[in-house]
Order: structure tokens, then C-alpha cells, then sequence
């Protein structure tokens, strides 16, 4: 009897601590480790023409390697056209090149380079227009110079009696290529000088006109029969 008593205990012992407690779990749980990568920066010191610098930042090094400065960016941000190598000392360098596909640079940097680039702004529109306003003005002032009358082939087109002044024919004329009106200014010259010479050599050979005749087929001098 005793015996079966002191299996019976050791069964309900054997039931009441399981081999997994459930209830008491570890306090300890699990550490997650979550692992940042450092992406690789430079410090960029911009000038613009050498005056400056204008900004200082730090950007992220691009590329595969992640070596790479974003020149593209960069020049598009500030309006230049050209980037350079610059020295605070000794000016301005040789020219930063770079992709023309992603925009990156050719040259590498490493991590934390301080890196000075020196920018050639765009040219503006008013340098063009300018420049092209003088160009026609100094043709326009050649072609008013060479041009005392208005071209035979111009007084054809008069409209309603409308006489063009040189000026306006000037105008017409630079309306083209400059290039292209300027040759044509120096041929009017030309022409016109010829002209005058050969005007002046006929005045010389012919002075009494006996050569020229009238309108109706007879010549100076000439008396009827």
C-alpha cells in the first residue's frame, strides 16, 4: 500500500511541473541588431569667376564605389556652365570632367575630402543680343554710307508712290546673316566704286557727249537733211 501511495505522488508531481514552463518566460529576449552603412560625403566649397566661396555643403559621394562627385548637380543648382579645380591660393585650375551620361566625375574622392570647385556662369541673352544690335548697326551705318540713292530694283516695288529711304533698305538687308551682310556691304562698295570710275572714265573720252544720242536715234550735232 505504501507503495502505491508513493507512486501515485510521484505521477501527480511528474503532472504538475511540465517540462516547458509557459509561464515564466526568459526575461532575456532576443537582441536585434539592425547594421547602418555610412554613405561616404565630401565638403564642397563653390566660387563663382574665383570670388567667393558663395556656399559651403556637404553632399553624398555617388557611384559605384561611392567615390564620385555629382558635378551635373551641381552645375545645374547654380547656373554654371563649366566647373574648374580651384585653390584658394592659387586660383582657379583645370577643368572637373565628368560624364555625360549619369554626371558623375571621372576623378575619385575619398570620404570626408574637402573638395573647391570654381564655376563659369552661362552666358546671358542680353551678351548675344547685343552683340548682334552692334553688329547690325555698324552694317546699317556702312550700307547708309555706300547707298546716296534708292536701288533701281527697289524703286520697282514702290507701293502707291511709297519711297524707301536707305535706312529702311539697310535694314532689309542685315535682316540676314551677319556674315552674309557684311560681304554684300563690301560688294555694294565695290560695285559702286567701280562705277563711278567707269562714269568718270567715260565723262573723259566723251567730253562734249557727241557719242550719246537723242531719243529719237540721232546724234549731237547732227542736222537734217
Amino acid at each position: 500500500m505504501a507503495d502505491d501511495n508513493t507512486t501515485n505522488n510521484v505521477g501527480e508531481i511528474e503532472e504538475e511541473t511540465p517540462l516547458i514552463s509557459t509561464q515564466n518566460p526568459d526575461p532575456s529576449p532576443l537582441i536585434t541588431r539592425s547594421v547602418r552603412t555610412k554613405v561616404p560625403e565630401a565638403e564642397v566649397h563653390v566660387y563663382r569667376q574665383g570670388k567667393g566661396p558663395i556656399e559651403v555643403f556637404k553632399t553624398g559621394l555617388g557611384g559605384w564605389e561611392q567615390d564620385q562627385l555629382e558635378i551635373r548637380d551641381i552645375l545645374n543648382k547654380y547656373g554654371f556652365k563649366m566647373a574648374y579645380a580651384f585653390s584658394p591660393g592659387s586660383g582657379r585650375g583645370v577643368p572637373i570632367r565628368f560624364n555625360p551620361r549619369n554626371g558623375r566625375s571621372l576623378i575619385t574622392y575619398s570620404d570626408g575630402a574637402v573638395v573647391h570647385i570654381d564655376g563659369e556662369p552661362k552666358d546671358s541673352l542680353l551678351k548675344p543680343i547685343t552683340k548682334i544690335l552692334l553688329g547690325v548697326a555698324i552694317i546699317t551705318f556702312m550700307i547708309i554710307l555706300v547707298m546716296k540713292e534708292t536701288p533701281e530694283w527697289m524703286k520697282k516695288l514702290n507701293f502707291s508712290g511709297v519711297h524707301f529711304p536707305p535706312w529702311i533698305l539697310a535694314c532689309v538687308v542685315v535682316g540676314g546673316n551677319e556674315k552674309t551682310s557684311l560681304d554684300l556691304a563690301v560688294l555694294m562698295a565695290v560695285e559702286k566704286r567701280r562705277i563711278d570710275i567707269s562714269k568718270a572714265a567715260e565723262g573723259l573720252a566723251d567730253p562734249l557727249g557727241v557719242g550719246r544720242g537723242y531719243s529719237d536715234g540721232s546724234a549731237f550735232g547732227a542736222t537734217e537733211e
